[in-house]
């Protein structure tokens, strides 16, 4: 029988998707509805002790399109409960839903890290998030960088309470390896990789700022590179459990970030752009995979992909192959023609062919609209 449960920061999910931080679990409502749609976990909406980070502008998000991809561009603030509010929805959600409730809390002070943290247990949360990387608003400590207060932030509340202790950690740090080594030495039960990266987009005929005129969060499907890169780095090296986070927006991505080694998979822009209803859509077909695959688990792929991934010594650099054009599909659009470096394409009464100095670098093949292009082995003198 197929078993999508997994352990991560001590909690057991009966799933591996959690519905992360952000307005989609601000109420009960919204929670009991990411419950129903099969989230195995929900992270709530931040508490913050900075009041002003309460109160969203207006308005606050932005689908800046690229070609062929896209960026959900942010500026959603942070609960607008005060911490006695907080905990009291806490508890409330704890009352009305049966899988863990994660709560997520950003302070600028070590007093309201413990008083937030102890709140929050009191409360009946089942761990806690520490939003340190928050996007819209990191507060560095005097003479630390981002990592030393994650660290020592770690370190306090880990003293100050029994439930799990999970830091989201930030995209944006010279070595994301090495601090997440570093946190699961300060105590941290788990980890979350990663939280939004921090950008900015400009009106360029307004000449300012686009939004409410600042930095903001963004992320999106290209995102997930990213994480799946330090995840399957650190993941073999950590005893404490990994929650990716950046750019899930389907089944497929999920299943890439456990075979990176993560043990949950955290969901943000899909259920906004998409509804609750896909978190049913991700769990069907990491059972379909599973089956497919003949997995009975999780944990029967958690990760197999991270002693695959090769050193640059141990590249295969052999100039094996060549590309091919079928005439009898290419539509002689030309674009293969116009990205060629190599002077390697040419046309042929209005279609295209693959001359003798063709490197193999396989661009050509990306660019085609008809898949009329295909790599073939070089003929040998």
């Amino acid at each position: 029988m197929l078993n999508l449960s997994t352990t991560y920061a001590n909690l057991n999910l009966k799933t591996p998707i959690i519905v992360g931080s952000a307005g989609i679990t601000g109420s009960i409502e919204l929670l009991q509805r990411a419950e129903e749609c099969g989230a195995g976990a929900v992270v709530t909406k931040s508490l913050f002790q900075k009041e002003i980070s309460r109160k969203s502008p207006t308005p606050r998000f932005k689908i800046v399109k690229h070609t062929n991809t896209f960026t959900f561009y942010t500026y959603e603030q942070a609960s607008e409960l005060n911490p006695q509010e907080y905990a009291e929805f806490i508890f409330n959600a704890k009352q009305k839903l049966s899988i863990p409730v994660i709560a997520s809390i950003n302070c600028y002070t070590d007093d309201a890290w413990i008083e937030y943290s102890k709140l929050m247990e009191e409360a009946g949360a089942d761990a806690i998030e520490l939003n340190l990387s928050c996007p819209h608003g990191v507060h560095i400590m005097s003479g630390m960088n981002i990592i030393e207060e994650m660290v020592h932030t770690t370190k306090i509340v880990k003293n100050n309470v029994k439930i799990p202790v999970i830091p989201k950690m930030t995209p944006q740090s010279a070595n994301p390896g090495s601090d997440a080594l570093r946190l699961e030495q300060a105590g941290a039960d788990g980890l979350v990789m990663f939280n939004r990266f921090t950008g900015l987009d400009i009106d360029i005929e307004k000449e300012i700022p686009i939004l409410h005129g600042g930095y903001a969060g963004h992320g999106g499907p290209w995102a997930i590179m990213y994480g799946l890169r330090w995840i399957s780095a650190v993941s073999p090296k950590l005893k404490c459990s990994i929650s990716a986070s950046g750019g899930v927006m389907n089944g497929e991505d999920a299943i890439k970030y456990i075979l990176s080694g993560a043990s949950a998979v955290q969901i943000v822009t899909t259920v906004f752009l998409n509804g609750y209803e896909v978190i049913k859509q991700i769990n069907k077909y990491l059972e379909q995979y599973l089956d497919r695959k003949g997995y009975r688990t999780i944990n029967d792929f958690k990760g197999k992909v991270c002693d695959k991934i090769l050193d640059m010594e141990s590249v295969d650099r052999r100039h094996w192959g060549v590309a091919s054009i079928n005439k009898d599909k290419c539509i002689g659009c030309g674009k293969c023609f116009n990205v060629c470096i190599y002077d390697a394409i040419k046309n042929d009464k209005e279609k295209f062919m693959i001359k003798e100095n063709c490197d193999g670098c396989g661009l050509c093949i990306e660019v085609c609209p008809v898949n009329a292009i295909s790599m073939v082995e070089k003929e040998r003198n």
